[in-house]
């Protein structure tokens, strides 16, 4: 059965409002985080904090690829941290990243 365009529409109006609130509740998440970690006192440019945050999740996709490959129980660069369970999630309208 085929979906009048009206539902359609309003299916992806309802959808866009979910995507929405699910990406404000992940920023302010990582708001939260960047915030104890002391980001909020520091004074630097905004594409120097983009660089780093870039760095960071290539970091941690770099580790998720690893622990597919069976490599969890190994040291990594975070220590003790079990990253077993540790999802990256593309950024959406970022060139280059696929």
């Amino acid at each position: 059965m085929k979906k009048p365009p009206s539902k359609i529409r309003d299916e992806i109006a309802r959808l866009q409002e979910q995507l929405k609130a699910a990406e404000t509740r992940e920023a302010e998440r990582i708001g939260r985080i960047a915030l104890k970690a002391g980001l909020g006192e520091i004074v630097i440019d905004e594409s120097e904090l983009l660089s780093a945050f870039d760095e960071l999740a290539r970091r941690f996709r770099s580790l998720e690829v690893g622990s597919q490959e069976g490599s969890a129980g190994r040291a990594n660069s975070l220590g003790s941290v079990d990253t077993s369970t540790i999802k990256a999630v593309p950024v959406p309208g970022r060139a280059g990243e696929a």
